[in-house]
């Protein structure tokens, strides 16, 4: 059937299109030079109108996109429209029949994922969602028109519903799957710690995110989440005890995790490794030459003697090199530099070991060339930086040359080997669950292991604890962000938080997390205590109240209450120390730089050395060019580490802190506490 416009009427309209054609399932528009297709499944409405003479007929497309005709015999036009409209129904009819059948499908899809009692991840719906996308472009008639339809009205409107609140859907979903958990396993839950878990706790440990960060203040629980994490991937049958990879940073902390483990979830099969002997681990399985860890690595004399001997041995040989060191020194640095052959110098020896140990670490994690190096150097220190790697050049291989003779690697060599082995495949991860803890001291180099490992398995999860306010390692290369930006760099995940702490007072809390939130680079979370404490829970003392303040202690502190002395660097440990055997016999005193504190707790704590000038805390914001070059940058806030410091110190304490200020040069910190309510005291 065809419908065409009159002679006339063609004239006058002046529009390239002046005949219609009804084909089987669409029509066709055409004119002498321009024709046009509409399939049926392309058309959403079809209007007839008549003008004063003419008729008009017009084609709605998606996107509102209209075709003409115009210059029609009025009659013929609206015989021709019933006829197509009669034909276009009747195919709409058989269409929308096709359409239900296929919603319906997508809404039992949807049903299925929802009640099969499980966790739903952001990945699954994501990728549930755009399955459920793929489907509905094989409807056959245009999304527009489904609401014209009653078998596909309700069904159209819940899958609209679901995929505008998708989010939301799983939120309710999950929450609903968290509360079914924690009473169906609500006996795990009282006893997998001596404690039963806090429900903030709990929530942590079921939450079934591929990607998941605690973040967790200081004495909240953040190991006995970790440890229950481990049980409940057992309780439930997620996996079995060879599956789960448990990583802390240090010896020391992955024997008292796995001494953990065994107390809580009586078994040996889970074992806590360093991401150190986790890369020698994966050297071993795929390489056929074990490598040996280099003694130096766990010798810090050792290592400072040799790197010492190397530039004592280029300032004497060579006097570019003496010349240069000391440009370095006296310009960058402002130390007082003796004339003469100034390397002999023994104070001298001393300050420097600990840098040149520090710079060449950061070289060796760099990992690249010197090349490489300088370009990936900030325009503004590039040039600088450049003369620097010249200068370090001989101790960076001597370092490498102490390493050939041991025939052993250092700890960079180690994990650069252990991630070269995984990207060539030639180690398959046994892992489904990586289980990390203190995640804030994460480096960027560590955070490649734990990507080469994920990337053998895309199921494999990722579950952290860790404290970006005790983020306090960022001189040995421990990148922030990888933290505050954890979904960035490890996939959408979930975030959550702990909120109650079981080792300070309220006091203490209240100090420590108004003190560290000032920096709003920090990621705010809450922190709440179970006991109040009073106003004097932290307070202002001047630094020569320091025997006053341990005479007073010896009246009242029991002999198993710990009184932890902190400070900025070691050596500011207080003569007073040398007689507290005999003068507080009592006393149960420890000393400690804050950084070493790390993981301490005492009933009683005292920071010492609040101060500016010399030894100054916080240490002043000035690095080496070797530091600004190779270490990531840090957050535009003043003081920003030295507050975590602070934090860090603060937390140590169950019962009090006292924090003792120099009275001539008191540092910027003393009156930032102040304006929070901190107390300052003439006396104990």
């Amino acid at each position: 059937m065809e419908l065409k416009a009159t002679t006339l009427g063609k004239r006058m309209a002046q529009h390239p299109y002046d005949r219609v054609e009804l084909l089987n399932a669409g029509v066709k528009v055409s004119g002498d030079r321009h024709e046009y297709l509409i399939p049926f499944n392309q058309l959403t409405e079809i209007h007839c109108r008549r003008g004063l003479v003419w008729g008009e007929l017009e084609f709605v497309l998606p996107e509102d996109k209209v075709v003409r005709l115009h210059g029609t015999e009025w009659a013929e036009t609206q015989r021709f429209h019933r006829h197509l409209q009669a034909r276009w129904q009747q195919w709409s009819d058989e269409m929308s029949t096709i359409a239900a059948d296929l919603l319906q499908q997508q809404l039992a899809v949807i049903a299925r994922h929802t009640a099969e009692g499980k966790w739903l991840t952001r990945q699954a719906i994501a990728s549930l969602r755009q399955n459920i996308l793929g489907a509905l472009e094989g409807l056959p008639i245009p999304t527009r028109r489904l609401d014209t339809f009653a078998n596909c009205r309700e069904l159209w409107r819940q899958c609209q519903a679901w995929l505008q609140d998708m989010d939301a859907s799983r939120l309710q979903h999950n929450q609903a799957f968290t509360e079914t958990m924690l009473a169906q396993y609500a006996a795990f839950f009282a006893h997998i710690e001596s404690s039963p878990l806090n429900p903030a706790q709990a929530r942590s440990v079921v939450n079934g995110e591929r990607s998941l960060l605690v973040l967790a203040g200081a004495g909240s629980g953040k190991t006995s989440v970790l440890v229950a994490r481990a049980g409940w991937l057992m309780t439930r049958g997620e996996a079995a005890a060879e599956q789960i990879l448990l990583l802390a940073f240090g010896r020391k902390a992955a024997q008292e995790m796995d001494e953990r483990i065994r107390e809580r979830l009586n078994t040996d099969a889970i074992s806590a490794q360093t991401f150190h002997a986790l890369a020698l681990h994966i050297i071993r399985q795929g390489s056929k030459k074990v490598p040996t860890i280099s003694r130096l690595e766990n010798d810090t004399a050792a290592r400072q003697t040799l790197l010492i001997k190397s530039w004592q041995q280029q300032c004497q040989e060579k006097k570019a090199q003496a010349k240069g060191w000391r440009q370095w020194l006296e310009e960058e640095m402002g130390w007082q530099v003796p004339e003469g052959d100034y390397w002999r110098n023994e104070t001298l020896q001393k300050r420097l070991a600990g840098r040149l140990d520090r710079w060449v670490g950061l070289m060796r994690m760099h990992g690249g060339s010197q090349a490489e190096m300088i370009a990936a150097a900030p325009d503004e220190v590039r040039e600088r930086f450049g003369k620097r790697v010249k200068l370090m050049a001989p101790l960076l291989k001597a370092w490498k040359t102490a390493l050939k003779d041991e025939n052993a690697v250092d700890f960079s060599g180690l994990i650069h080997q252990a991630v070269n082995v995984l990207e060539k495949g030639r180690f398959v991860s046994p892992w489904k669950h990586i289980l990390v803890d203190e995640f804030q001291d994460i480096s960027p180099q560590r955070a490649a292991l734990l990507a080469a490992l994920r990337q053998q398995n895309s199921q494999t999860t990722l579950f952290a604890v860790g404290d970006d306010w005790q983020a306090i390692y960022r001189f040995s290369g421990a990148k922030l962000s990888l933290t505050t930006a954890f979904n960035h760099y490890f996939g959408e995940g979930d975030l959550c938080a702990l909120d109650t702490t079981y080792r300070f007072n309220g006091r203490i809390g209240e100090i420590a997390n108004r003190f560290i939130q000032q920096n709003p680079h920090q990621l705010n979370k809450p922190l709440n205590s179970l006991t109040a404490g009073d106003k004097k829970a932290v307070t202002l003392l001047t630094d020569n109240q320091l025997d006053a303040l341990l005479d007073k202690l010896s009246g009242y502190a029991r002999p198993n209450e710990r009184i932890l002395i902190l400070a900025r660097y070691h050596h500011l440990k207080p003569a007073a120390l040398e007689k507290a055997a005999t003068r507080w016999p009592h006393l149960l005193i420890d000393f400690m730089t804050i950084h070493a504190s790390k993981g301490q707790q005492a009933d009683y704590v005292i920071v010492l050395g609040l101060q500016q000038g010399q030894d100054a805390f916080p240490a002043p914001a000035r690095e080496s060019i070797m530091e600004q070059a190779l270490l990531p940058q840090e957050e535009d806030f003043p003081d920003a580490e030295e507050r975590r410091l602070l934090y860090v110190a603060l937390t140590r304490a169950r019962q009090r802190v006292w924090l003792l200020y120099n009275k001539e040069e008191p540092s910027v910190f003393v009156e930032a506490l102040a304006e929070l309510g901190v107390p300052t005291l003439r006396k104990p």
